[in-house]
């Protein structure tokens, strides 16, 4: 079964305004929100993690100089914390009156 590139029906556990906390890399133990999703890249954008240096030529705008800038992760190295138990938790679903819902694994609560 081949998926198609350009679905835009995919369903992400991560999403925007998310606290998440950083799995593997550089930035590994560090922790920030969600600033956005990036579905078709499977990529996140956090607040605080992955910050590069950018040097940007003068223009009409703005002046030029080293800008300090914040670049998408794979959404694979991240993990949502729970807001009500603080903890690094994976997520489920469960259907109630023909909604769904995120729930954290590890204490049941609903997240949204």
């Amino acid at each position: 079964m081949r998926l198609d590139i350009n679905c835009k029906n995919v369903i992400m556990k991560i999403r925007k305004n998310d606290k998440v906390t950083v799995l593997s890399g550089k930035y590994k133990g560090k922790s920030g929100t969600v600033e956005r999703v990036y579905i078709q890249e499977d990529k996140v954008l956090v607040e605080g993690v992955n910050v590069v240096t950018k040097h940007m030529k003068p223009t009409v705008k703005s002046s030029g100089g080293i800008m300090r800038v914040n670049r998408p992760i794979n959404i694979s190295n991240v993990m949502l914390i729970c807001p009500k138990c603080n903890k690094p938790t994976r997520v489920s679903y469960k259907v109630e009156n023909g909604k769904k819902y995120r729930v954290c694994k590890k204490c049941n609560e609903v997240i949204d």
